[in-house]
């Protein structure tokens, strides 16, 4: 019968439909969807900002084949880890996930210690329907890089001139070629870095 049928599944490129709960105004405890508990109300221990101020490692800066450079999002997790102590951190949506043709995007905020500490939009690109819920961690974790600019973790990304330096000395650009499709580009990698099948340098 009609009422047996199984109901067609939701396509996610409609949108996730994942709004965050709605709270009890009666029960006591923060809606981070909403609220900016704690927001500059005290700055963090001295410890800790020294922890989270730490210059880059540049073994641990990683390029893209693009000429991007970026700090694997482990190294952050890993930074608030230390300065918090782990479950003393956490990331909270603050709206619905967006999905449109090519992106998936979501506001979060980043709370330490009981209290909002930075607000940001992720934002993560997908070439197919099926790469959406893998688009939606990209996004969460688009969204966690932003927010530790705004603590001081990897500050040096976002300077034009430690950039230009850091491509200088420890960045090189070559032209491969894809050993099956023999298509060639030109790819930036780190120096100390070998290129992997399927390129190879022309």
């Amino acid at each position: 019968s009609p009422s047996d049928e199984s109901q067609p599944l939701h396509s996610l490129t409609d949108g996730l439909q994942d709004p965050p709960p709605i709270l009890n105004e009666n029960e006591k405890q923060v809606d981070w969807t909403r609220s900016y508990h704690g927001l500059s109300s005290t700055p963090f221990t001295p410890e800790q900002a020294a922890i989270l101020q730490e210059p880059l490692e540049l073994d641990d800066i990683e390029i893209k084949p693009d000429g991007i450079v970026y700090l694997p999002e482990i190294k952050y997790r890993r930074k608030l880890n230390r300065a918090f102590g782990p479950g003393g951190w956490g990331l909270a949506p603050r709206g619905e996930t967006i999905v449109t043709g090519k992106l998936v995007t979501r506001e979060y905020g980043l709370v330490c210690g009981g209290r909002l500490v930075s607000i940001a939009r992720g934002e993560q690109q997908y070439f197919d329907p099926d790469g959406i819920p893998t688009a939606t961690e990209g996004c969460k974790s688009n969204a966690l890089m932003r927010c530790c600019k705004d603590l001081g973790i990897a500050s040096e990304l976002w300077d034009p001139r430690f950039i230009r330096k850091f491509m200088k000395e420890m960045a090189k650009e070559t032209l491969v070629e894809h050993v099956v499709t023999k298509r060639r580009r030109k790819h930036f990698m780190r120096k100390d870095d070998e290129l992997k099948y399927p390129l190879k340098e022309v």
